[in-house]
């Protein structure tokens, strides 16, 4: 390896937000994350609605609640019949 131009390997830490630290080797020195392998629900099988930053919330008020292009599409086919 040449020297000088790799990144220094040091121990990190990782926390998650269920409190739990582990231990490794990183280029970044702290790591925090939301879900880790001992709070997953892949894992635990135990059920956690993970809604990160309101996503579900910014998707619905984003698209609201629109239907497919081909149902809009009759819809207004059947607004035009019946008016």
């Amino acid at each position: 390896m040449k020297t000088g131009i790799h990144p220094d390997y040091a121990p990190a830490k990782i926390t998650c937000a269920c409190g739990r630290d582990t231990e490794t080797r990183s280029t970044v020195g702290e790591i925090h994350v939301e879900i880790c392998s001992h709070c997953h629900p892949f894992f635990t099988g135990r059920q956690k609605l993970v809604d990160t930053a309101g996503r579900v919330e910014r998707f619905l008020a984003k698209y609201g609640d629109r239907t497919s292009g081909e149902a809009a599409k009759k819809e207004a086919e059947a607004a035009a019949t019946d008016a």
